[in-house]
């Protein structure tokens, strides 16, 4: 970690940061003062594309969870810098937060956005879209919420789009079995930019929960 992300973990993180060790859910109207849309975003890297969200919508509150602190501590320092009051992050496993500390229904948006797609054919099972976290990540979502999942490799979009489409509760937002543009909502992030580099496409898929 660099001496400013050393910092904002030590000075910044209690105003920003929530703890995964919770019994019950975390009350989110409590923690931001406000009832709101609530985005979440698994993974944020170094938050950039989270922090471009929240800038330009201040009406809705963000939710970050990344297990790597100096992304944490660099997501904090932007936060403080532009001094934005609509966003709360946890740095811990994103799986164990969802699960322990966000209630059913509580969502109107979940971002997966460039996950580690562990590429060799033996590390897939790593990877974090299995049937169940999608069935989870579902039961949070609030009725017509959405789920975008985006990634620069084609194989794990074709893996993503069959456990998605195979999910009772949610529906592509553009039609079964297909890609959707890019929206304009999603910023385009550093590991998008390093795959358009090395030639790759980049595949967004767009779930939405059942009413």
């Amino acid at each position: 970690m660099t001496k400013g992300q050393q910092r904002a973990m030590e000075v910044l993180w209690p105003v920003y940061g929530l703890s995964p060790s919770c019994d019950l859910p975390v009350n989110f109207d409590e923690v931001f003062g406000r009832h709101a849309p609530r985005v979440l975003e698994i993974g944020f890297g170094d938050g950039g594309a989270l922090f471009e969200m929240a800038l330009q919508h201040p009406e809705q509150d963000f939710i970050g969870i990344e297990v790597h602190r100096p992304g944490v501590g660099s997501l904090l320092l932007k936060l403080e810098q532009a001094d934005i009051k609509n966003v709360r992050v946890f740095c811990a496993d994103g799986v164990e937060v969802i699960a322990r500390c966000i209630e059913a229904g509580a969502l109107d948006r979940v971002h997966l956005f460039f996950p580690d797609p562990w590429h060799k054919k033996r590390h897939h099972k790593r990877r974090i879209l299995s049937t169940k976290f999608i069935e989870l990540v579902a039961q949070k979502l609030t009725p017509g919420g959405v789920f975008h999942f985006a990634t620069d490799w084609q194989e794990y979009a074709e893996q993503a789009m069959e456990r998605l489409e195979h999910c009772a509760s949610l529906d592509n937002q553009v039609g079964i079995n297909q890609y959707a543009p890019r929206p304009e909502s999603r910023p385009e992030t550093k590991f998008e930019r390093r795959g358009h580099r090395l030639g790759h496409g980049v595949w967004d898929i767009l779930m939405q929960k059942r009413d």
